[in-house]
């Protein structure tokens, strides 16, 4: 079962060993047997607290869903614009067809269709 730091804020660096141990870093720092050991359990698990991996896990996990959102938006953008084009180029068309029906003096009324 993990122990609750007393005197430090539970990150795995020395000084805080040094805190925790009750020692002066000094003192510490000429205990070289501890600090082997110290070394060999951070090359060993790491130097990350379970919450500190738990929160770059989920970092991690919120760029990529970032990452992916921007692509998905880049995307969007991309097709709204070439849907813009399209509908200006459709409306043109519309108003030009209407100026040629109108100068004609032919207006053909279309009847709704019946609905089914």
């Amino acid at each position: 079962m993990p122990v609750k730091p007393q005197h430090s804020d539970g990150r795995l660096t020395k000084n805080n060993l040094a805190l925790e141990a009750g020692v002066s870093p000094a003192t510490m720092f000429r205990a070289k047997a501890v600090l082997a050991d110290w070394d060999a359990h951070i090359d060993t698990h790491g130097s990350r607290t379970a919450g500190e991996a738990r929160r770059d896990a989920d970092n991690d996990e919120l760029r990529r869903q970032l990452a992916a959102a921007k692509k998905e938006i880049t995307e969007l953008n991309r097709r709204l614009t070439a849907a813009t084009t399209v509908i200006a180029g459709l409306h043109h068309d519309n108003q030009l067809l209407r100026a040629e029906h109108h100068a004609a003096g032919v207006i053909t009324e279309l009847l709704p269709r019946p609905r089914e």
